[in-house]
């Protein structure tokens, strides 16, 4: 299952992606906002990232207008691991070598289309291991050490 928010500025690329959820059959959860109307982009960061770190859901997507100020909110949540992509390549390679829990997006950087690509090359892409769970490892112990 997926967790799924935004604030209002991307209001609208969350309405998209629901949608392309549903086509592609896979389950997700609305955590919000739930209109375009203003909104701070951190509470929606935080709400999607606890629920991932707390297990309730495998990924999630977050979107903002750049997709930045919203993943660095998710970022502060011990065990997330927020990637901003505006690429199909950066998508997969951050699941293949960095097992990100969760995508983030701009509306205002990628437009529907690349944006529904993005989301499948995230979500599709499994976490290869090998060299690259030491790496992610390391990570942890960064995020452990600043967590005390």
């Amino acid at each position: 299952m997926i967790a799924i928010g935004s604030d209002h500025a991307a209001y609208h690329l969350k309405l998209l992606v629901e949608e392309h959820l549903k086509e592609r059959g896979l389950a997700f959860e609305d955590l919000g906002c739930y209109g375009p109307e203003r909104v701070d982009y951190p509470v929606y960061g935080q709400k999607v990232a606890e629920a991932v770190a707390a297990g309730q859901y495998e990924k999630g997507i977050v979107l903002c207008g750049t997709g930045i100020g919203i993943s660095l909110a998710a970022n502060k949540v011990p065990g997330i691991r927020c990637a901003v992509c505006s690429d199909t390549y950066s998508a997969k390679y951050t699941r293949l070598h960095n097992d990100a829990n969760m995508l983030a997006m701009g509306e205002r950087v990628v437009g529907p289309g690349l944006a529904m690509e993005i989301v499948d090359a995230f979500l599709d892409t499994p976490f290869e291991g090998g060299r690259h769970a030491q790496r992610v490892a390391l990570i942890t112990e960064i995020e452990k050490k600043y967590s005390k």
